[in-house]
């Protein structure tokens, strides 16, 4: 995963953040205080394991400050996987004879997964498969297995795997319930392969929770850890001390590329979401979508509402007929909870909401002219479907463009602000008199001087003209372009 230094330096004046690093991981076998799996085999969520929470305890004496971490690396070391990623790129190359020509080049790139299914199913860091034209799995006691690639999901870095062990069944690893077991100062395990080495255990605590500021992902709500993490371990696992599986390793801050015990690993709450789309046959993640356009409360915001900290998010726009608005949000409410889980910032409100299952009933604590209310969401998909995108062709500018409608569906999907209205242009044909001019995320909303409302209102507009002047979104700056 490319991330420039510019766009990081956003998060932090000090630090650049490494991603993208191949890596190792971890899965760990079913503890005996972990719940057994149903045998019904038709239902992918119930066949995720789920740990028990994690009793804490002081250490009260010398014995208890000497004793190891090795039971929880060795129930873990079976269950820990390498994933190699071959890749075929072509590069261009000179010969004497031939001149300059293109060559094709293998590049190999190594990774990690845990297994989370007794029968197979891995999840890694999306980063590193992408791309790859054949994926084998190696297992811990070096056996080797082809993988399929069941469900890729960029926007959060994480992708999901598939292997055929036979009757085999494999050690897996549960999920901790991080959004309610999870604390600040809490011991961890990060287990990968960093520099190539083979499977290494290294340990620290969690320095900080639900991380939204580090410019990773669209979903960001990421744990901190100093458990060293270097380059090698994406796709790690992040476990506590029961051996439940707390997150995927997947970034660092760095100066150097080297471990400063600033790590960050995707919840395990995000992994399981995305687990279960692939094993219930999707081939995207549906992600719930609440319709509200919102702003963290300030401290003098906090002070004039009556509250004893700034805590909670502003409602300043609601989506007509979403899920936020049919559960009786209003502009002015102050979400102070979802689900359960205190939020801050938009990004905690957004990933709360987005981990839920399709179809749940979600409750928002909501603090509305003093009083606290509590209001209940249905966890759904964001509206506007998936309109077929339309490659427009002519002469005029925009020909050998493909673009869709802006829904918030497909905003949701491309990233951009699901609140737009217009034309994204999904991509562009090269050596097209669209390429010229126009970029793959730009949104067009209007061509002289009319509102775009879909694509075949552009396709119209675009025709039927023969001077075209064209209002473009770029980069969040708004400009117009005259033809």
């Amino acid at each position: 995963m490319k991330i420039t230094r510019e766009t990081l330096l956003k998060a932090s004046p000090y630090a650049a953040l490494v991603a993208g690093f191949a890596g190792g991981a971890l899965a760990v076998s079913p503890l005996a205080t972990q719940r057994e799996a149903p045998a019904e085999p038709a239902d992918p969520y119930l066949q995720l394991v789920q740990a028990e929470p994690l009793v804490r305890a002081a250490p009260s004496s010398r014995g208890e400050v000497q004793l190891s971490f090795a039971p929880v690396a060795a129930r873990a070391g079976p269950a820990v996987v390498n994933v190699y990623a071959q890749r075929v790129v072509r590069a261009m190359a000179r010969d004497p004879f031939f001149g300059r020509f293109s060559a094709p080049r293998i590049e190999n790139s190594l990774g990690s997964g845990v297994i989370v299914r007794e029968d197979g199913i891995i999840v890694t860091n999306n980063h590193v498969i992408d791309g790859a034209q054949s994926l084998k799995v190696v297992l811990a006691d070096r056996r080797e297995f082809d993988a399929e690639l069941v469900l890729a999901d960029q926007r959060v870095d994480l992708a999901v795997l598939r292997i055929n062990p036979g009757s085999e069944r494999l050690p897996t690893l549960a999920f901790a319930d991080t959004q309610n077991s999870l604390q600040v100062g809490d011991l961890v395990l990060a287990i990968g392969n960093p520099y190539g080495l083979e499977q290494t255990v290294t340990s620290g605590i969690i320095s900080a929770l639900a991380r939204t500021d580090v410019g990773i992902s669209d979903y960001a709500f990421f744990i901190q850890t100093d458990a060293a993490i270097n380059r090698g371990n994406s796709g790690g696992a992040l476990v506590d001390m029961s051996g439940a599986l707390v997150g995927i390793n997947s970034a660092i801050f760095s100066e150097t590329g080297g471990s400063n015990g600033i790590g960050f690993a995707i919840p395990s709450e995000m992994v399981r979401r995305v687990v279960e789309s692939a094993v219930s046959g999707g081939r995207t993640v549906i992600r719930p979508w609440l319709g509200a356009r919102l702003q963290a409360v300030t401290q003098d915001q906090a002070r004039a509402l009556g509250l004893p900290r700034p805590e909670g998010v502003f409602v300043t726009d609601l989506y007509p007929r979403a899920a936020g608005e049919r559960a009786g949000l209003r502009q002015g409410d102050v979400i102070l909870a979802v689900a359960g889980v205190e939020v801050r910032d938009e990004g905690g409100v957004r990933y709360q909401f987005a981990t839920q299952r399709p179809g749940a009933r979600v409750p928002l604590t909501v603090l509305r002219d003093g009083r606290r209310l509590t209001l209940s969401a249905n966890a759904e998909a964001p509206p506007g479907g998936s309109p077929d995108p339309r490659l427009l062709s002519g002469n005029h500018p925009l020909a050998g463009a493909r673009v869709v409608t802006l829904t918030p569906a497909t905003a949701e999907a491309a990233g951009l602000d699901p609140f737009k209205t217009g034309v994204v242009v999904q991509e562009v044909e090269r050596r097209s008199a669209a390429a010229r001019f126009f970029r793959r995320g730009d949104i067009v909303d209007a061509v002289n001087g009319q509102p775009v409302r879909d694509a075949a209102d552009l396709d119209r507009a675009m025709t039927q003209a023969r001077t075209w002047v064209v209002g473009v979104e770029r980069g969040g700056q708004r400009g117009e372009l005259r033809f």
